[in-house]
C-alpha cells in the first residue's frame, strides 16, 4: 500500500535524523537491532512524529473542507 510505504519512509527518516539508525529492518544481529539512545533524542523523535501527524491531519482537514465547498 502506498500509505504504508510513505509511513515507513517517514519512520526511517525520523530514525536516521534522531537516532542515526540507517534502517528499521531487522538485521538479526544484536549490535544492529538494539540501540542505546538518549532521552532527548527520544523526545526529539516523538516531537517530529507528532508534528508530521499534525501536519497530515491539518492537510486532510483542509482537503475535506475544500472538497465539500466544491460540492455546494
Amino acid at each position: 500500500m502506498k500509505q504504508d510505504k510513505n509511513l515507513n519512509k517517514l519512520f526511517e527518516q525520523i530514525a536516521l535524523k534522531h537516532f542515526f539508525i540507517e534502517t528499521l529492518e531487522t538485521q538479526h544481529r544484536d549490535r544492529l537491532d538494539f540501540h542505546d539512545v538518549s532521552v532527548w533524542a527520544v523526545k526529539s523523535a516523538l516531537e517530529a512524529a507528532y508534528a508530521a501527524g499534525h501536519a497530515a491531519a491539518t492537510a486532510a482537514a483542509q482537503n475535506k473542507s475544500t472538497a465539500s465547498k466544491g460540492k455546494q
